[in-house]
């Protein structure tokens, strides 16, 4: 009945010395709770926790209240439990005489969801600034640009907006009219004109239409109207452009598939960098001018990419004999540094191309640092940042903190270097700034990989 009503339930005598443990799930490792019996309940939980064990004893004959105790483990992190004392037997001097029980849920499961919710929380929040700060940008061009422009409701053709030079170009030098919730086709002499009209059905239905020649009302003289569509939370949208006859924009060159293919490259979103062999660059796009916070790509051209790729002097040298040698290499983690100090994680994808004959190198740079982990951290796992590594503050001894991440750190820079060299062992050493023999030294004290006698 007691492991029925618990995951964990302790049997504690008058002094609070466990004298018996019992799980009630299955899934629950026996070995977590091995040396539990015959110990006080307060010397198998946390320094914080201490004070919860003491009060859940002394109101264990009165009504039941639950408390969060954490138990520290050999990996380092916590098991947190929520406990409730019930005393079974009053106080007296009769064998069995004061005796309790803790029921035990275990929390791990509910603390990884809320963990889960936390990160969920700050990569919402982090793409709703990105959003404010895109609307904020959007918004500048929009009011700021000299080109007529008016966002309709394709369905109803009502006028959403209108930026200041629609509002000039329309009030024809007079005072300034509001167009937002007017109609489009009331702007026109003659809106029912097979031109216009023809030229509205077909932006609804191909997303751009060829431009039109029109008058505006009141005299308000002749204007080429271009058109195209586009979709905004699920409403079909009209991006109308005006200009005065004969000042409108020459008409764009027919698009081939390079300039497709530039077009792409120039607005993709991850970033993109062509090199020559030594790693120079000769082209990046607007998405990596963002990550390495450059102003221009003329600040990029001609620059080392090591500059700001790479967590050492000797990573994207890696990388670029390796990418020579087979042509191409996937999801290589690394660090991309900005101009500014910031830093990002990133995934980089290399291949080796020709342009006019001679070789050059395409890198293809993906932000992962906001991306979701799919399990929280494993126990024992190097924290990534100084943030998660003072969360141990209070749980764990400075001297246990340092003494082993020390080790970590150190497995984790030779296992890391292993994979990003295919567990080349010359090149690795040269990474981690080691002699060979040095290294192979670490890997048999780590116990990484196997080593024949005449390596060790």
């Amino acid at each position: 009945m007691v492991a029925a009503a618990s995951d964990v339930a302790l049997l504690l005598d008058p002094h609070g010395v466990i004298q018996d443990v019992v799980i009630g799930r299955d899934d629950l490792d026996a070995a977590l709770v091995a040396d539990w019996v015959g110990q006080p309940w307060a010397e198998i939980v946390t320094v914080e926790s201490r004070a919860k064990v003491e009060a859940l004893l002394k109101e264990a004959a009165g009504p039941p209240r639950w408390r969060r105790v954490n138990h520290p483990q050999a990996s380092g992190s916590d098991w947190p439990i929520l406990y409730s004392a019930v005393q079974i037997s009053p106080p007296g001097r009769g064998k069995g005489t004061g005796r309790t029980i803790a029921f035990g849920r275990d929390l791990r499961a509910t603390e990884a969801l809320q963990l889960r919710l936390i990160e969920a929380q700050q990569a919402m929040e982090r793409d709703y600034w990105r959003f404010r700060q895109a609307e904020t940008r959007y918004r500048h061009l929009f009011q700021a640009s000299s080109e007529a422009v008016l966002i309709v409701d394709a369905g109803s053709l009502r006028i959403l907006e209108a930026n200041p030079a629609a509002v000039a170009l329309i009030g024809n030098g007079g005072a300034p009219r509001r167009l937002a919730g007017g109609s489009l086709t009331a702007l026109f002499e003659s809106p029912n004109a097979k031109p216009l009209q023809a030229a509205l059905a077909a932006a609804k239905a191909a997303r751009r239409a060829d431009v039109v020649r029109t008058a505006l009302a009141d005299g308000g003289g002749r204007v080429a109207v271009s058109l195209s569509s586009f979709r905004q939370d699920d409403a079909s949208l009209l991006l109308v452009r005006l200009a005065r006859v004969g000042a409108e924009p020459a008409a764009a060159s027919p698009v081939t598939e390079t300039s497709m293919l530039l077009d792409f490259v120039r607005n993709a979103p991850d970033a993109l960098v062509f090199t020559d062999q030594d790693g120079r660059i000769q082209m990046a796009n607007a998405a990596f001018l963002a990550l390495a916070q450059l102003g221009s790509d003329e600040q990029a051209r001609g620059e080392p990419l090591d500059r700001w790729l790479g967590r050492t002097g000797v990573e994207l040298g890696v990388l670029i004999q390796t990418v020579r040698q087979r042509g191409s290499m996937r999801m290589f983690s690394t660090l991309l540094r900005g101009e500014d100090g910031a830093s990002t994680e990133v995934e980089v994808s290399a291949s080796a191309a020709t342009q006019d004959g001679k070789p050059v190198l395409a890198f293809a740079v993906r932000d992962v640092g906001r991306r979701l982990s799919a399990e929280p951290r494993a126990a024992g796992e190097l924290p990534r940042t100084a943030g998660e590594l003072t969360e141990l503050v209070g749980r764990v001894p400075l001297k246990d903190i340092v003494g082993e991440t020390t080790d970590l750190i150190e497995q984790l820079c030779i296992e890391t270097a292993l994979k990003m060299t295919s567990d080349n062992r010359a090149s690795a050493a040269q990474m981690l700034g080691l002699s060979r023999q040095s290294l192979y030294v670490k890997l048999r004290r780590h116990g990484i990989g196997d080593l024949s006698d005449d390596e060790g």
